[in-house]
């Protein structure tokens, strides 16, 4: 959080809240990342250079997403990275992500301040993520009214049943993440990596039954073709990463087994 706290801090030197506002008014307008989810099941689709998870991705899955995510059926958003310390990525590559994919934009980040909340959809956000491990109550509510008001869309991130009580009333999309961010254990050093992922617990996802009635439900975390089947029990849309980024056959075969997975093909 103190990195987070860091980079927030050097945005602010280069863009003020007034640039954040003007550069808003001219921004596309904010596609509907609810109602590209809610009408039948598909992926949430991430785009990041390297995780603290695993490490790197491979660096030609991660050239070849936009479009092949811009192409897939199955994918109906995409989920941008925009952390740089520790995932390589940055705010400024929204607007070129958002126009190659063509679906709606979340940016996911370690929300902090209400700077960033602006600052998404100055560069063109449609959604923000918003961890309920990481902001109280009061910061919940308060950062989804200004997502809102802004004409986005927030995704809630919980891990835990307190932190299901934790959500706002009107709460529209709540995803259960499998990240054990309570423990120190499975996140490799830096500029380390890691063949397996050992930093998740899957069994979280029976939290689904606890979530808000009538909420939109993502699952987050460590899915793979083989568990969509549980998954789509369960939930109305998957966040996938590092499956796709990591796949050493290349991200178009990693998605082509996600589609038919998901009955597509």
């Amino acid at each position: 959080m103190e990195d987070v706290r860091e980079e927030v801090a050097g945005a602010r030197r280069l863009r003020s809240a007034a640039d954040l506002r003007a550069m808003s008014a001219d921004a596309p307008a904010p596609r509907d990342f609810h109602g590209a989810l809610a009408a039948s099941f598909g992926l949430i689709a991430e785009i990041k250079d390297r995780s603290p998870s695993v490490g790197p991705m491979r660096e030609e899955n991660v050239r070849a997403a936009a479009l092949a995510y811009a192409e897939s059926p199955l994918v109906r958003a995409a989920s941008i990275l925009t952390n740089a310390r520790h995932f390589g990525g940055a705010v400024d590559r929204l607007p070129a992500f958002r126009s190659t994919i063509g679906k709606p934009i979340l940016r996911k980040d370690f929300f902090l301040d209400e700077y960033q909340v602006r600052e998404a959809r100055a560069f063109g956000a449609d959604a923000v993520l918003l961890m309920a491990n990481v902001l109280d109550a009061s910061r919940l509510a308060g950062f989804y009214d200004l997502a809102r008001e802004l004409g986005m869309e927030a995704l809630f991130e919980v891990h835990t049943e307190e932190e299901i009580g934790a959500l706002p009333c009107g709460a529209r999309m709540v995803g259960i993440n499998s990240r054990k961010f309570q423990s120190h254990e499975g996140f490799v050093a830096p500029g380390s990596a890691s063949a397996t992922d050992f930093s998740l617990d899957m069994g979280v996802f029976a939290l689904a039954d606890k979530l808000p009635s009538g909420c939109l439900r993502v699952a987050e975390s460590g899915i793979r073709p083989d568990s969509l089947g549980e998954v789509k029990a369960r939930f109305q849309a998957a966040l996938v990463g590092t499956s796709l980024l990591r796949d050493p056959r290349g991200l178009r075969p990693c998605l082509a087994d996600f589609e038919r997975a998901a009955g597509l093909s």
